[in-house]
């Protein structure tokens, strides 16, 4: 590795930087959960003698959501942030009464460590209005010439305990749809459902029970879905966004007929966890059971 200098008398020009990196610890980790530790180096490599006044590691984390006003609307942009991480760390300054350090031509390392706060951190998320995003970052300041940095993003993940009694409660749920076309009403077909509990793991498989009874006079097909569904609150204003990210369906069934699902799975595919815990995002997950019409057309 390369040596260092404290003299500032000895900088004749402040040097060129050939490379500034910055790596984990562990590489294969994917996330970081609340109290934690993350560990790594900056890495440097001078191409001649570089003058610096300080060599930082910052860590920052914050939730955002924000939009634009609407087209014709009165209303202004909307913005709101809240603050989750923020650490600072000094890597490298120059001796006491010295204002630059030099480091001599070569590759050099600076390891770095810090935790992550306790308390429950947020997970890290990306959508439309917001996101919610950590980020490493090493800082070289330097004299006479802008300071460079590097930056990694830290993916974070809140776990969610889906043993506790709340989320080990069975749902059941039972309707009744009057089936139709336009004004035209042809009866009506009853639901009724089960899931043994309201908590689950992204890859698991949901099994559903259902009765499904068609005292319509058409044909009809039994559908479930899990909806993805995002709220973003800034500025006292919010925006919902709500889509579909699994789905199954029944047989049909015949006017005067009935299905059963003893246990037909729907499968969660790799979907970010709920994020309840956060003040301006929301998101969370809900199962629709629905029956929809066949018409037959020429």
């Amino acid at each position: 590795m390369g040596g260092e200098a404290g003299s500032a008398a000895a900088v004749g020009s402040e040097g060129r930087v050939k490379s500034l990196g910055l790596v984990f610890e562990d590489e294969r980790k994917g996330c970081y959960s609340s109290g934690e530790t993350v560990a790594g180096h900056v890495l440097l490599e001078a191409a001649e003698p570089v003058a610096l006044r300080a060599l930082r590691l910052e860590a920052h984390g914050r939730a955002t959501a924000a939009w634009g006003p609407s087209p014709g609307a009165a209303a202004p942009a909307a913005a709101s942030e809240v603050e989750y991480l923020n650490v600072r760390l000094s890597l490298r300054e120059p001796p006491a009464g010295e204002g630059i350090l030099l480091l001599q031509p070569g590759k050099h390392e600076f390891p770095f460590s810090f935790q992550l706060p306790s308390e429950p951190l947020v997970t890290s998320f990306t959508g439309k209005y917001g996101s919610i995003q950590y980020c490493v970052r090493a800082v070289l300041e330097r004299p006479k010439v802008p300071d460079q940095s590097v930056k990694r993003e830290l993916q974070v993940i809140s776990h969610i305990d889906v043993n506790t009694p709340a989320l080990l409660t069975p749902v059941l749920k039972t309707q009744e749809k009057m089936v139709g076309c336009w004004f035209f009403t042809s009866g009506p077909v009853s639901l009724s459902a089960k899931i043994e509990r309201k908590g689950y793991c992204n890859g698991e498989a949901i099994p559903i029970y259902a009765e499904i009874e068609n005292c319509s006079s058409r044909l009809v097909v039994p559908k479930a879905a899990i909806f993805q569904t995002q709220t973003y609150l800034a500025s006292g204003r919010t925006k919902t966004i709500r889509h579909m990210v699994a789905n199954v369906r029944g047989n049909h069934i015949a006017s005067g007929g009935t299905d059963t699902w003893n246990g037909k799975t729907l499968k969660i595919p790799p979907v970010t966890p709920s994020i309840l815990d956060c003040c301006i995002i929301r998101v969370d997950y809900s199962l629709a059971r629905s029956v929809s019409s066949v018409v037959p057309f020429q």
